[in-house]
């Protein structure tokens, strides 16, 4: 079964259970956002958000543009969008809105499910998709897994502000369900973006805490033998218990 959902393709990964800040100033994501805001307040103001291949920015095709191919001159994606994002993405649900004096919105989202992308719809002011939810599901020996991954993140964490000539305080309370920790990990680990996606499009938490094991075990062993790296905000996502 489909649904139809606004969405807000961005040169970010969101997870299930994760907050993430958006700072809103292109007129057609604003168009998006009024139009929320626009319905009632019992409806569910939600949007799917996906991550855009390549850095690109995505944007409908109108037809007083004319013929375009994948890029036009600013970089921005005229073609079929479904080449410029990835097909699995996260519902965000707005938890809260504020408007600028400019025009601008300041969002608080929090991804709630993931969804695979079915269509996508470019002929409005800005993208819609049909999307599938998708099941989320243990997986053989996440338990297990989740153990391993705890202590393997607790040392690339420490590896990591070492390299950045960082220090830890205090020992950060981790998750104790599987699929919160597999999401939490994801989110504040430095990986790619395609990475980042491979994660979030894991069959179940097992297969995704598996490959976390692997990539943090390799990223500690690359922060070993480096005595510095450029800072790298990792606080752009916060963990919610909801």
């Amino acid at each position: 079964m489909t649904e139809r959902l606004p969405l807000f393709p961005l040169n970010t990964v969101l997870y299930p259970g994760l907050v993430l800040p958006l700072n809103v100033f292109e007129e057609r994501y604003r168009r998006l956002v009024a139009d929320l805001l626009e319905q009632s307040e019992d409806a569910p103001r939600r949007f799917g958000v996906l991550a855009i291949k390549d850095g690109r920015e995505v944007a409908p095709v109108r037809a007083e543009d004319g013929p375009a191919g994948p890029l036009d001159g600013l970089g921005t994606v005229t073609g079929d969008p479904l080449e410029a994002i990835f097909p699995v993405g996260c519902v965000a649900d707005v938890a809260s809105v504020e408007q600028q004096p400019d025009g601008r919105y300041e969002l608080l989202v929090t991804g709630t499910t993931r969804f695979a992308l079915r269509a996508v719809d470019a002929s409005g002011p800005y993208l819609t998709g049909e999307i599938e939810t998708i099941e989320e599901r243990p997986g053989e020996g996440s338990g297990v897994l989740a153990a391993e991954v705890e202590r393997a993140f607790r040392v690339y964490q420490k590896r990591l502000a070492g390299a950045r000539e960082a220090s830890t305080v205090g020992r950060q309370d981790l998750p104790d369900d599987p699929q919160v920790l597999s999401y939490l990990v994801a989110a504040a680990s430095v990986f790619e973006t395609p990475v980042k996606q491979r994660l979030l499009a894991c069959p179940d938490t097992a297969q995704r805490l598996r490959a976390e094991l692997d990539l943090l075990r390799r990223e500690t062993a690359v922060l070993s033998w480096l005595p510095s790296l450029p800072a790298v905000d990792l606080t752009r996502q916060s963990f919610s218990p909801n």
